[in-house]
């Protein structure tokens, strides 16, 4: 691994675009990073590592850094301007800082640099856009915005499970879960489940109102909108969904450079791996509810599901991306859901997607320097 081109100025140029950090160099995934500037160096593109406190848009060269592999630390030197920036910034706060956000309207309007995924989703705006077109619709789950106890009586009349999700969440923090119980003679009552940390906690409650003065003593500030619960396939009693990456291609086009799935750990509401979830084939198990044939069939609209919900986020968004990934639900009758999307996808642990993650984010940073500014 040398990770420096003898011939760096006449490379194309890269630039991943994060945040300083007081602690350490800048904010991010730094193997993340290493891979992205480890396969540029493969396919012949000079990638390194740019902070909005020194991104200058109109340099020749700026400061960046650059992974000196003898002395295993990145050193800060001086770096041709990047032709396509790659926007990683870790966290919503940071990205809208005024600095930041001043960067990144800069590159949206240079015409010299090409800036891909400019800002991550919000949940609620996701939905929005999505059930504005009649090829996307189908997909997306019963939704409103949390914003009084009526919607969530409205919605508790029509579905018997109902999730709770802040609008800017991550890795599935702060997800509740409402459970319509009708046992004999007792009348309906509703149960809300919240995870802190792997535990499990509930509450029951005798009506749709007792239950959102519960769900406000924990929201904290948080915007939340409410959505139908789906019935979705399991495997040995746990529910799983199928996480998607979607990116653009050399020449540009959304692909399905893989899916993997996300199990639900023992008594999770949500089946992200921090909160107690695990990885595991798709395949297997999928055929295990629907048999090898219907399971593949499944995976095939899977991937045509996918391209057509990000071929409608990017439209909607007005912006150019080049990758999300997304959480897909399959019910128990073979029907697909869409549950999220994300602009800026933790890495994939499975090899091979991983390896085509990387190549895939080089290629498509050398379509768009070929192929003009895009308006």
């Amino acid at each position: 691994m040398g990770f420096f081109l003898h011939n760096r100025g006449s490379n194309p140029t890269m630039a991943i675009l994060t945040v300083k950090d007081s602690n350490r160099v800048f904010r991010g995934n730094l193997h993340n990073f290493l891979d992205l500037i480890e396969t540029g160096e493969r396919l012949g593109v000079d990638v390194y590592v740019l902070t909005t406190k020194d991104f200058n848009l109109s340099a020749s060269e700026l400061y960046g850094y650059r992974y000196n592999a003898a002395k295993k630390k990145w050193s800060r030197e001086l770096v041709p301007s990047p032709q396509v920036v790659y926007n990683r910034i870790p966290y919503r706060k940071m990205e809208m800082k005024s600095e930041v956000q001043q960067t990144i309207q800069a590159c949206n309007r240079s015409s010299s640099v090409h800036l891909f995924n400019p800002s991550f989703f919000n949940k609620w705006t996701l939905y929005s856009w999505l059930n504005s077109s009649k090829e996307s619709k189908p997909y997306i789950p019963d939704t409103k915005q949390l914003s009084s106890a009526e919607d969530l009586s409205s919605l508790l009349r029509k579905h018997a499970v109902l999730y709770l999700k802040p609008v800017k969440g991550k890795a599935g923090k702060g997800i509740m879960r409402i459970d319509r119980l009708t046992a004999k003679g007792s009348g309906t009552q509703y149960r809300l489940s919240r995870q802190v940390d792997k535990q499990m906690l509930y509450t029951v409650h005798n009506s749709p109102s007792e239950v959102w003065n519960e769900w406000n003593k924990h929201r904290g500030s948080h915007e939340y909108i409410v959505q139908q619960g789906i019935a979705l396939t399991r495997y040995k009693q746990r529910a799983y969904d199928l996480r998607a990456l979607i990116q653009k291609t050399g020449k540009g086009e959304w692909s399905v450079s893989g899916i993997g799935a996300r199990v639900a750990g023992k008594a999770s509401i949500t089946t992200h791996v921090p909160r107690g979830g695990s990885i595991d084939e798709p395949l297997k198990l999928l055929t295990h509810g629907f048999g090898a044939k219907e399971a593949r069939n499944i995976l095939k609209r899977v991937e045509t599901a996918a391209v057509t919900l990000a071929t409608q986020i990017e439209k909607s968004s007005g912006n150019q991306l080049g990758e999300m990934s997304m959480d897909i639900g399959v019910d128990v009758g073979g029907h697909i859901w869409f549950f999220e999307a994300n602009s800026k996808p933790m890495k994939f642990d499975e090899p091979k997607i991983r390896k085509k993650s990387l190549e895939r984010i080089i290629r498509y940073s050398l379509y768009l320097m070929n192929n003009g500014k895009r308006r």
